[in-house]
């Protein structure tokens, strides 16, 4: 029974959460609520304020909240800001301590990135996540990851208490595998949801009632839950609270094109898709969910 106890005790970490918007903070609920020590940091503290009635201890500087921590959980806006936040923090880390890096960052970011953590003897995860505020909320997110092998059993718990599964991309995270891959997913969910987006448009200025068009394509292969769930968000005006931001998928979306022009490949769906966001965050929709960006299709952000 005692060695029992020991090793449950052995699985309950002190985890350190930089960034505590939409993702952030619901990993770092869903942490404290398996039983982990957590430490969260925001750079607008007033945003990590509610998370203390969760039990989580709110740190004044990353510093403070990197220090003696196990795992360090990263996901801030992209990555220059990680990397900036990780310096701040600097003087606070402990050798060998496991940073796990789920800011969509870009390719070139994580090589930044990784470096950092070489120079300071942390054990790099590249870990970015898929899912939106629903499934974060949950602790069901899809965690794309790459790092060493005899490294990831330290990690698991904190897998186990913000995801569903983990896919594993590789084992060295500086190759920024699960990053790459991170890319390739966003740039079908960005696309599909700027397809949402000109559907509805389309339907409204045709006079064409959009319950139709799912009639007309339901049960069939044209068919997909995400364009039910996203049109609903435009259709019955629940656009906040944001399921992932319209200034976030843009910045995404600009990620994207980059690594495809890096690589030789136009990629003219995603630029595309890039100044429809832009556009609709100029028009005011910046921090309404991505599918606002249904609102680009008309004049000043306003519908015809």
């Amino acid at each position: 029974m005692r060695e029992q106890e020991a090793d449950v005790m052995t699985d309950k970490l002190t985890v350190s959460v930089l960034g505590t918007g939409i993702m952030g903070a619901a990993m770092a609920r869903n942490l404290a609520r398996a039983g982990h020590t957590v430490r969260a940091w925001n750079r607008t503290r007033a945003k990590a304020e509610p998370l203390a009635a969760d039990g989580v201890v709110i740190a004044g500087t990353p510093a403070e909240a990197v220090r003696d921590a196990d795992v360090v959980l990263t996901i801030l806006y992209d990555g220059p800001a990680a990397l900036d936040v990780m310096r701040e923090a600097a003087d606070a880390l402990r050798p060998g301590t496991a940073w796990m890096q789920s800011t969509t960052a870009g390719i070139e970011a994580i090589g930044e990135l990784a470096g950092f953590a070489r120079e300071h003897g942390l054990v790099f995860f590249d870990a970015p996540v898929l899912g939106t505020r629903q499934p974060a909320e949950a602790g069901q997110l899809l965690v794309l990851a790459a790092g060493p092998v005899d490294s990831r059993q330290a990690l698991g718990p904190v897998l186990d208490a913000v995801g569903s599964r983990t896919v594993w991309t590789g084992e060295d995270g500086a190759a920024g595998s699960a990053t790459r891959l991170k890319l390739v997913a966003n740039s079908w969910v960005l696309a599909t949801t700027a397809a949402v987006g000109e559907v509805l448009a389309l339907s409204r200025s045709l006079g064409v009632d959009p319950q139709h068009f799912f009639d007309a394509i339901a049960g069939g292969p044209l068919d997909m839950g995400y364009l039910h769930a996203k049109s609903a968000l435009v259709l019955e005006d629940r656009l906040t609270p944001t399921q992932f931001a319209v200034s976030t998928a843009a910045k995404d979306a600009r990620l994207i094109v980059q690594a495809g022009e890096q690589h030789g490949v136009r990629l003219d769906v995603a630029t595309a898709t890039a100044a429809r966001l832009e556009r609709a965050a100029a028009q005011g929709h910046a921090d309404e969910d991505m599918v606002a960006a249904y609102f680009a299709s008309f004049a000043e952000g306003r519908e015809g």
